[in-house]
């Protein structure tokens, strides 16, 4: 499985097939009537940055790609219907917004008749950097329905697959969601005697019931008081990364990423079995490792960090494609001479704290602090986050090799270092997004070389 940047991916050249919207599918989808549910607290927060940035010369949303190869030739018809039951099945993909003159993020339905995506052949293309330009410029952005594209490049005897998809649609889990649902529809249109996967939660009542929740919240929830302690803690502002970026301030830094290998199988064994010594998860032993590294780089006592969890509660979300994603804290203190052994525990207890926050939105929580003070938060706010993804529980998990899998994102605007660690059946991975600057290049490559030598240490190496 292969994940970086938009820019790194390398398909082989070949015959260019794309699905788009129908331009009468387009027309439709353009007077779709206004939906009561709301955006997600995530949706609306991307939204409203994408707003903000919208004269960026470049792409400023975030663009999400996950790619396969496939041995063999593709039945086109058989691709087409596929592409338009997987749109259907999954309806955050018939929704679109606009920003009303009120200042509202307002969602659109496009009804299920409307919606059609039909195929294009693009000819024979004979480089990479033509395929990646043609995705991203086909592909809208987050303010037009159909921002969202699939492709096939068709070569001799085999065939590269895509799905580019707007991060308005989609999360990390919904990635890996995607690829198998859409193989499972294309299989049973090709006449395999396949059973689908249980019927997708609605997106639209997650974000229905999200919006109800938040509304009861207060300033005197214990959630929100919690929320607002640990940033009162951290001096009112957010965690940040511990060293110097060198970020530009006079105009936008651009994403650079780097990959590097954790673990075999084996080694991620034995350090899930140094964190199971300590009482802890894999999870807590990934933030008792962000917290021994911070102390390394810079001496600190106290890890303050931040981690997107799936917010799916139910066998149906879990095969619903959105973006299912919320923000939790992990913080805890750090002993000068603390071994893991010891930390782990301190962070394992501090992850699952963090989880009971689950279903308080740090976005509902600053609006609500709005008029606290003590709080020096931003808009368009942004912090560093450690991702962890055990992509082993995902069905089909055991093909990602075979078919050459990869996610990708596009370069778009950085200023934090998000941090990603990713367990699949052939090994664990670290990947690693942050600003391109030289400073940041410097900074970054001292902090994984640190992160890995006290995953390894505790690991056993």
């Amino acid at each position: 499985m292969s994940f970086g940047l938009i820019d790194e991916w390398e398909p082989a050249p070949g015959r260019l097939l794309s699905w788009v919207a129908a331009p009468e599918s387009i027309a439709r989808a353009a007077q779709a009537p206004v939906h009561p549910a709301p955006p997600s607290h995530q949706q609306e927060q991307y939204l409203r940055a994408a707003d903000r940035n919208a004269a960026a010369d470049f792409r400023y949303s975030g663009l999400c790609l996950v790619t396969a190869e496939v041995p063999e030739l593709l039945d086109r018809e058989a691709m087409t219907r596929a592409i338009n039951a997987f749109l259907l099945r999954h309806d955050t993909f018939r929704t679109w917004f606009d920003i009303s003159a009120s200042g509202a993020v307002v969602r659109h339905l496009v009804p299920a008749e409307a919606v059609e995506f039909v195929p294009v052949d693009n000819g024979e293309i004979d480089n990479a950097e033509a395929i990646r330009q043609h995705i991203q410029k086909t592909t809208p952005g987050p303010f037009q329905w159909d921002c969202f594209s699939f492709g096939a490049i068709e070569h001799s005897g085999s065939t590269t697959l895509y799905l580019a998809v707007d991060h308005l649609h989609t999360d990390g889990v919904a990635q890996y969601i995607s690829c198998f649902d859409l193989a499972q529809l294309y299989a049973r249109e090709t006449g395999t005697d396949i059973e689908l996967p249980v019927q997708p939660a609605r997106f639209l009542d997650y974000c229905a019931r999200e919006r109800e929740h938040s509304d009861r919240l207060t300033a005197a929830t214990p959630g929100v008081r919690k929320w607002l302690e640990l940033v009162r803690g951290n001096d009112g502002e957010l965690p940040s990364f511990p060293l110097d970026l060198g970020k530009r301030l006079d105009g936008y830094n651009r994403s650079a990423h780097r990959t590097v290998a954790l673990f075999d199988e084996q080694e991620a064994r034995r350090f899930e079995q140094a964190c199971q010594a300590g009482g802890a998860e894999f999870a807590g032993g990934i933030f008792a490792v962000a917290a021994l590294t911070e102390r390394e780089l810079t001496g600190g006592d106290y890890y303050f960090g931040m981690t997107p969890i799936s917010t799916r509660g139910s066998v149906a979300e879990m095969a619903s494609v959105g973006w299912y994603v919320t923000l939790v804290p992990v913080a805890f203190p750090v002993a000068a001479n603390a071994a893991f052994a010891r930390t782990v525990t301190r962070a394992q207890r501090a992850y699952d704290s963090g989880l009971r926050l689950t279903s308080v939105s740090f976005h509902r929580v600053l609006e609500l602090a709005a008029d606290h003070t003590g709080i020096a938060v931003p808009p368009g706010w942004v912090t560093p986050m450690i991702s962890y993804v055990d992509a082993r529980e995902f069905a089909g998990s055991e093909l990602y090799d075979e078919l050459r899998g990869g996610v990708y994102a596009n370069r778009a605007a950085s200023e934090e270092v998000l941090i990603w660690i990713n367990r699949l059946p052939a090994g664990t991975s670290l990947s690693v997004i942050y600003p391109d600057t030289p400073v940041a290049h410097e900074s970054v490559d001292r902090y994984v070389a640190v992160m890995k030598s006290v995953f390894l240490e505790a690991a056993g190496h």
